[in-house]
């Protein structure tokens, strides 16, 4: 008893649930039929082929329901290119699709690299050792120590400097006997001041100091120990002795730098290396010290580096106050103004191999992908050369999902062909309306086609020209056939109703043949067959004429 009650509730329950879910679909319907009451359907079309269209409701060749087109709510998509889709407001709203108008403007910039900071090479100062010898003496001047220019900072000995000390002090006093005596020839006299200069070059080249030869002139007296003084004022940055320390011919002693004028070398891509031209000015701040200073680019040409893949770029700056040490890091800033050009949003441009793609907003929920050309790219911000015009309205934001779409409604729409390009602005023209419009020009045994009359005048009036710097056109300075759709063999047939293509065998077999006015017809379906028998002049006329574009075209035609 207690089994059957259960098996009656769980009865119930199925039934209860059954009866809900009939009411609500009642209910949806009522209302989407309702809201869709008063707007008048115009046709309706294939999901996965817009260029199919019925006057019907019914199933599409490809299996699918056909979708109803509304009077003042959408535009007719087989009038437009190839992976275009259509959004609706609520989806828009759900995926967070944002919409702007293109302008042209002029755009500034400021680009900010890496810098890092090294001596100037031209005020580097290396004291090495020209002799054999022994450290006598060292001063307390370590790395990083600032001396002035002539301090001495150690003292060595060595006994190679003896025979030209005393070569040196014997010519002075030979000169002072000279001078006393007054009885020596002027000839004599010049010998001896030759003989002067040329042993005080002999301990200049051995490492005795200007200051110490002239107090040796000024005494008349010998040393024992020979001075190291600095060549010039800067910093120690390397410092090689100590006390006792016995060195060899060409030994580094010290290296002094002198950083009241140091580089920096910024890494910079090689796409922006073009804006660090010689002698422009840029700013070198330091972060950390809230401190900036002025620095120009050498005439240096820049070095690549393959370790980071960028160009190591030269500027010279001043140093006053010596903030800037060897190997700090520093940002460089350089201001780029760039001439009033087309822009978008570097997230409205779609990047796909070989292809870069807005969306057009071509009003009612449709976008239109497109393919431009892009030029200098700054921070969020990219260029448009070629492929967008003011005013039009593109997608930038939430086109991630609008993109997957297109190209998924673009590969079943693959039959269609491939649309043609406006060798004027690379646009996507319909090839039918072009013909229609009566914008089409012949140049060089081959048709033209545009999407407005301006672009055709611009191209009758010098077509090598604007063939040479299309880019729809391939390369610059080749001219490439015109896309056409491809031909079917002769065991492939196209259905005059959908366009799509018809095993000739199969549609035998099946019976789906109509022969009108002497020429044979093959469809996919029993539906399109029907269709076609209502209307065959329609149908017939239509293919006929795809056979005469694809032939005027270059894609030859078949039967």
């Amino acid at each position: 008893m207690r089994k059957a009650l259960g098996i009656a509730c769980i009865i119930v329950l199925v039934a209860v649930s059954f009866l809900a879910g009939r009411w609500h679909q009642k209910t949806h319907l009522d209302g989407t039929s309702s809201a869709q009451a008063g707007r008048k359907v115009l046709y309706y079309v294939d999901p996965m082929n817009p260029g199919f269209r019925s006057d019907k409701p019914g199933v599409a060749p490809c299996g699918m329901p056909l979708e109803a087109v509304y009077a003042g709510g959408s535009t007719d998509p087989s009038r437009m290119p190839p992976g275009t889709v259509n959004v609706t407001t609520e989806q828009q709203q759900l995926i967070g699709v944002k919409v702007a108008t293109v302008e042209k403007s002029s755009w500034s910039h400021t680009i900010r690299v890496v810098g890092r900071v090294v001596p100037d090479e031209t005020r580097i100062y290396r004291i090495n050792s020209a002799s054999d010898g022994w450290v006598k003496t060292v001063l307390p001047v370590t790395v990083g120590s600032l001396v002035r220019k002539d301090e001495m900072i150690a003292t060595f000995y060595s006994p190679e400097f003896f025979p030209a000390i005393k070569a040196y002090l014997y010519a002075l006093r030979q000169l002072d006997r000279f001078e006393a005596s007054g009885t020596e020839t002027q000839g004599q006299i010049d010998l001896t001041n030759a003989n002067i200069d040329s042993y005080r070059i002999s301990l200049l080249n051995l490492g005795m100091s200007e200051h110490q030869i002239e107090e040796m002139k000024s005494t008349r007296q010998g040393v024992d120990n020979i001075e190291i003084r600095a060549p010039g004022a800067g910093f120690i940055t390397a410092r090689n002795i100590s006390i006792g320390q016995r060195f060899e011919r060409g030994a580094e002693l010290y290296r002094i730098a002198d950083l009241s004028r140091v580089w920096v070398l910024a890494d910079v891509f090689e796409n922006e290396s073009e804006y660090f031209q010689p002698g422009i000015t840029a700013r070198v701040i330091l972060p950390d010290k809230r401190r900036e200073f002025l620095a120009k680019v050498s005439m240096s040409l820049p070095q690549f580096d393959p370790a980071s893949r960028t160009m190591k770029v030269r500027l010279e700056v001043d140093n006053p106050g010596f903030f800037l040490r060897p190997d700090m890091f520093v940002d460089v800033d350089l201001p780029v103004a760039l001439p009033s050009t087309i822009s978008v949003p570097v997230d409205a441009v779609r990047y796909s191999g070989l292809k870069t793609t807005v969306f057009i907003d071509r009003g009612h929920g449709f976008f239109e992908p497109r393919e431009v050309e892009t030029g200098w790219r700054f921070g969020n911000r990219v260029e448009i050369v070629r492929g967008l015009m003011p005013g039009e309205r593109i997608v930038v934001s939430g086109n991630f999902l609008i993109d997957s779409e297109s190209r998924m409604r673009s590969a079943a729409e693959g039959i269609r062909g491939v649309a043609q390009k406006d060798p004027v602005c690379g646009m996507d023209v319909d090839e039918v309306d072009a013909r229609a419009a009566g914008r089409v020009s012949d140049y060089d045994g081959r048709k033209y086609f545009f999407c407005s009359d301006a672009c055709k005048r611009q191209f009758d009036k010098d077509p090598g020209h604007v063939l040479k710097k299309s880019p729809a056109m391939g390369r610059p300075g080749t001219i490439t056939a015109m896309k056409t759709s491809p031909a079917l063999d002769a065991g492939v047939q196209q259905d005059p109703v959908c366009g799509m293509k018809v095993e000739r065998d199969q549609a035998e077999a099946a019976g789906r043949t109509s022969a009108y006015r002497g020429k044979n017809y093959y469809f996919c379906s029993d539906a399109c067959k029907e269709k076609f028998a209502k209307d065959p002049g329609r149908y017939a006329s239509k293919q006929e004429e795809t056979h005469l574009v694809n032939h005027a075209a270059g894609g030859g035609s078949n039967d």
